[in-house]
């Protein structure tokens, strides 16, 4: 790597130092950051101050980054959220499913429409790939704004979810598709595409035998006791090895990715829930930006100027992307308001990583002009930067209702135990909702409220204020009842803490798809019993000062802990660090084991132990 390689290597990576920066002063607006990594491209680049040329290191890194992108995005592929709920009594066509299959099918209808119009008037060469390109949308713009909105968890947020998810799914399936035919012709070489599809279907079939003989978790938990980062290297690894596998087929290297990243969540997603983050924070630290300012670097603005055609080209695509997004989206009045569809039509006309992919393709291909490669990258930025404004200002945010109180259902014994123990840590406001109470009556500390009803019903669940309750404990000893409610609590009502015991594992994901955690009380059994053998000294601690003890959550702010053993950390005599939570991992904690900042700390003790433990924890000077 000569000095050549280097200069515009360090333009380009200070240039991704400083748009993150930047991206704070649009708080109004909520400009995305890789908008302004194109802008600030093309400032630097050959429409603007011409301080960057194309050189083989910054090629490939670019190249990479594309690829990385799309492994990315197959990463974040939930095909659990494709499957429909067997359990739910709502009609097919009110399915988050099956409408997001009619708004894709629709839309590519429209989108094909669209590109014979345009390929009609000689603003268009290829009728699919133009089609194509209308009919996308950008999971990482529809992702972070219903996160943002807290919608995501809601049935709306799902319906939203499925159908991004769908049309970045099958459209570059599609994409793979048509561009295997443009390259190769109507040929049986064209069928080499579906031999990816058999490949991974393959693998994940595989998989699923492994998970199902416990071998892939025993095999996740090796490599998470590696030191040398062994998961993020196999991924690395896998998703090279499906971008050789594609181009030896001769189909397009981001569908080999998009493959890849989807097979790898697949099979990780319950043994490793760190990966992805670590596999984002190299994707969205380095190789992601260097893409998007490469982007920017090689927009020809005076080749758009320059073309009559491409300048038409700009306002008409933009119409055409809301209009071929909007109509589709008014499926959603069979389940939702017209305003809520209006809406959603606008957040998934949101398009980025997958339209400029597909344009970039097209030139490469000769099928658009430098001058169209210009047009699309620019629908991609006003769309991208519009539809979230348009979104939010179409559905403005409600005031937040002030949570507090917890509501018990159940009649039982666990109910009243649990009435007495969040009484004894001065939970001021409970409330039990059960089908028969008799039995709770003298056996409740004052104050607690008890109403005898149908849980399941709506109507009683909102009389008993579950939409102000910060928490809801599904105790019942009818499980169906238990996984009910909480669907409720969760759907209609919100209700951001929701635990359900639950006997059987089938209803756990169901559980964990909603939201909320299950509990299961043949697994606490088991562990207080291994407790009991391997750790009775904790074990007799808890059980005989169960009543006396505290437990605590805390997030460790103390920069003097920073870095910081376990064993060196003056924590009080009789308070104990059970657990630490990093981002999704849960780490069981040693005297070696060294705290980061952010480190939430599951603490047990005396009360007062457990309040001075939080203090020094929580130290922020």
């Amino acid at each position: 790597m000569g000095e050549s390689d280097l200069i515009p290597l360090l333009l380009v990576t200070t240039l991704a130092v400083i748009v993150p920066i930047l991206a704070g002063s649009f708080k109004r607006m909520r400009v995305p950051v890789v908008v302004l990594e194109i802008l600030g491209g093309i400032i630097i680049g050959k429409s603007g101050l011409h301080l960057i040329h194309p050189t083989p290191t910054l090629t490939f890194l670019a190249d990479f980054g594309f690829a990385y992108l799309m492994f990315l995005a197959g990463l974040e592929v939930d095909f659990d959220l494709l499957l429909p709920d067997e359990r739910s009594e709502e009609p097919f066509y009110r399915n988050s499913t099956f409408l997001g299959a009619a708004v894709l099918v629709l839309t590519l209808l429209l989108a094909m429409g669209a590109g014979f119009w345009l390929k009609a008037r000689g603003l268009a060469d290829s009728i699919p790939l133009m089609g194509l390109i209308l009919s996308t949308t950008s999971m990482g713009i529809v992702v972070p704004v219903l996160k943002e909105r807290r919608l995501i968890v809601s049935p709306y947020g799902q319906a939203l979810l499925v159908a991004a998810l769908l049309a970045d799914f099958v459209t570059l399936i599609l994409i793979g598709i048509v561009v295997a035919f443009y390259e190769r012709g109507l040929s049986l070489d064209i069928l080499l595409v579906s031999l990816l599809g058999v490949v991974f279907a393959l693998l994940a079939r595989l998989g699923h035998w492994l998970d199902r003989e416990g071998m892939l978790q025993r095999f996740f938990l090796r490599l998470a006791e590696s030191a040398s980062q062994v998961p993020v290297r196999l991924a690395l690894a896998f998703l090279v090895a499906w971008e050789v596998l594609a181009e030896a087929l001769g189909v397009e290297v981001i569908l080999g990715s998009f493959l890849a990243g989807a097979l790898i969540g697949l099979l990780s997603k319950d043994h490793n829930e760190s990966l992805l983050e670590k596999l984002e924070a190299m994707g969205y630290g380095f190789f992601i930006p260097i893409f998007f300012i490469s982007v920017g670097t090689e927009f020809d603005l005076q080749s758009l100027l320059a073309s009559s055609d491409a300048l038409l080209l700009v306002p008409i695509l933009v119409v055409l992307a809301y209009a071929v997004k909007l109509v589709p989206a008014l499926l959603y009045r069979l389940r939702f308001t017209w305003r809520e569809s209006v809406a959603a039509g606008l957040l998934l006309s949101s398009r980025l990583s997958l339209i400029i992919a597909t344009s970039s393709i097209a030139l490469k291909l000769g099928l658009i002009s430098e001058a169209t490669n210009s047009a699309i990258i620019l629908v991609a930025v006003v769309t991208c930067t519009l539809s979230p404004f348009l979104f939010n200002r179409l559905l403005p945010e409600t005031k937040e209702v002030k949570r507090e109180g917890i509501l018990i259902i159940g009649g039982g014994d666990l109910a009243a135990m649990l009435a007495w123990r969040l009484h004894r840590r001065g939970e001021p406001c409970i409330t039990i909702l059960a089908r028969r109470t008799e039995k709770l009556e003298s056996s409740l500390p004052p104050h607690v409220r008890v109403l005898r009803d149908e849980p399941t019903e709506p109507q009683v669940l909102a009389s008993a204020e579950v939409g102000r309750c910060q928490a809801l404990i599904a105790a019942s000893t009818d499980e169906e009842v238990n996984v009910a409610v909480a669907r409720l609590a969760r759907e209609a009502f919100g209700v951001p803490n929701v635990i359900a015991v639950v006997r059987s594992p089938t209803n756990l994901p169901i559980l964990h798809a909603l939201g909320a955690r299950g509990v299961q009380p043949a697994l606490a059994l088991m562990l207080a019993v291994e407790g009991a053998l391997y750790y009775p000294g904790a074990f007799d601690l808890l059980a005989t000062g169960l009543e006396k003890m505290e437990f605590e959550e805390v997030t460790l702010h103390n920069a003097a802990l920073f870095g910081r053993e376990l064993r060196d950390v003056p924590l009080p005599r009789q308070a104990l660090v059970m657990g630490i939570r990093r981002g999704d991992e849960v780490i069981v904690p040693h005297g070696n084991t060294k705290l980061h900042y952010g480190d939430r700390l599951i603490l047990v003790g005396p009360q007062e132990s457990v309040e001075e433990a939080r203090l020094l924890v929580e130290e922020s000077h």
